[in-house]
């Protein structure tokens, strides 16, 4: 199953998650196991982040690394790419159809891939009514609006994955809180699994994180 493992310092719901450990560390780990991608939070509000956190993780690591954040500007893709990222967040229901599209066609014109997420039926059919292809489609299992503090679960991907027209790969993004919830996603047509918080707490993280990876053995 291929997995994005995600950099997070702190959430909402479970506050501080680096628990003393450093982010260059936890990369390196993370990365020593055949995952997909990393996934660094950026934003720094209510996550904690900063830009600075790519920088400091891009050297030591060959794996696409993407940005999650609040983009709203052509600035901020600069900023991304600039910083050494491979692919961008673009979450659907913080922009209008104009900024969202016109972003979508900037950050690709950057050479940055595209996660557009998504977490209502509604949102899937405004990205397809908007003629974008992004090479991926985040389904946010919670709501970013309550800054994922919801008890939202993988039954969200079970409900949007399977009517998905477009042709974008499909990603699964938080409550996957283990091999079951991730069998669950990559049955609903999932193509991949996007996994922070489960990960980061747990006691053994390359344990944990190749439990999700090799999904299909026993």
């Amino acid at each position: 199953m291929p997995v994005l493992c995600e950099i997070k310092v702190r959430s909402p719901k479970h506050g501080d998650l680096l628990r003393g450990r450093a982010p260059e560390m936890l990369a390196q780990t993370m990365a020593s196991c055949p995952i997909a991608g990393l996934s660094v939070v950026t934003e720094p509000h209510d996550f904690g982040g900063d830009l600075e956190l790519i920088r400091r993780v891009r050297p030591l690591v060959s794996v696409p690394i993407l940005r999650k954040d609040f983009i709203e500007t052509e600035h901020d893709l600069d900023e991304t790419r600039s910083a050494g990222a491979n692919a961008v967040l673009l979450t659907a229901c913080m922009l209008d159809d104009s900024l969202l599209r016109r972003l979508h066609t900037a950050a690709q014109a950057r050479g940055l891939e595209t996660l557009v997420e998504v977490h209502s039926d509604g949102e899937v059919r405004r990205v397809e009514a908007l003629g974008i292809a992004p090479d991926i489609l985040g389904i946010n299992n919670r709501d970013i609006l309550v800054r994922e503090t919801d008890d939202g679960d993988v039954s969200l991907t079970e409900r949007l994955a399977p009517a998905v027209k477009i042709g974008s790969l499909i990603l699964s993004e938080s409550s996957i809180s283990g091999r079951a919830d991730a069998a669950r996603a990559q049955a609903a047509g999932a193509d991949a699994v996007l996994v922070g918080t489960t990960i980061l707490l747990a006691p053994d993280l390359p344990r944990a994180l190749r439990a999700l990876i090799y999904i299909d053995r026993p």
